[in-house]
């Protein structure tokens, strides 16, 4: 929602997107997800911007050879997710919030495709990614169809604070406050 309030336009963009597909109903399923492309590309967009787990570590199970580096047996690695999608080698200006990027791609999120790792990779990875997937879609999905969304007492996009504090997980420093207004279009759709 930060990054939505952040940029307007993607916000519009989106809104347009679920409403066109959700038309009056008042239940989302799995098959009006399916259809939400842009939904999709903001959510990815946003793991790859703020990486819920900033660093994984892993161990070495036996000696190897990386990049000319002896790794032994045992040796702790650390994959750094937030440098990786961050990294202008695999992204065009990644310091822009931008979900078009992954309208056209194939790149998912589920650890096959090494340079957007918000969940790990491997036999580690995160098991619920379906289901977090599932509920971070549904819900995004249902606060943008039934309200408007604005910034309270002024605040301008651009002065939102977007500072993360580091731990297991990543999370805001400072919460979001945004005001409601009942979408007009659901409204309607109800009479």
């Amino acid at each position: 929602m930060t990054e939505l309030l952040r940029h307007p336009i993607v916000m519009n963009k989106l809104q347009n997107e679920i409403r066109e597909i959700l038309m009056d109903k008042h239940d989302i399923n799995d098959k009006d997800l399916e259809k939400m492309q842009y939904l999709k590309a903001v959510v990815k967009e946003t793991l790859r911007y703020h990486a819920p787990t900033p660093i994984y570590n892993r161990e070495a199970r036996e000696d190897a050879k990386v990049m000319g580096y002896d790794v032994a047996a045992g040796t702790m690695i650390l994959i750094n997710a937030w440098a990786i999608g961050r990294d202008s080698t695999y992204w065009d200006e990644p310091e822009i919030f931008k979900p078009e990027r992954f309208l056209n791609s194939s790149l998912d999120i589920t650890g096959l495709d090494f340079e957007l790792l918000p969940f790990g990779s491997g036999r580690r990875r995160c098991p619920a990614i379906t289901f977090a997937m599932a509920n971070v879609e549904i819900v995004l999905a249902n606060l943008l169809q039934n309200f408007d969304w604005e910034l309270p007492h002024g605040i301008k996009p651009e002065d939102l604070d977007t500072l993360e504090l580091h731990g297991t997980t990543i999370h805001k420093r400072n919460p979001l406050f945004a005001a409601p207004t009942l979408c007009y279009f659901k409204c309607i759709s109800s009479c």
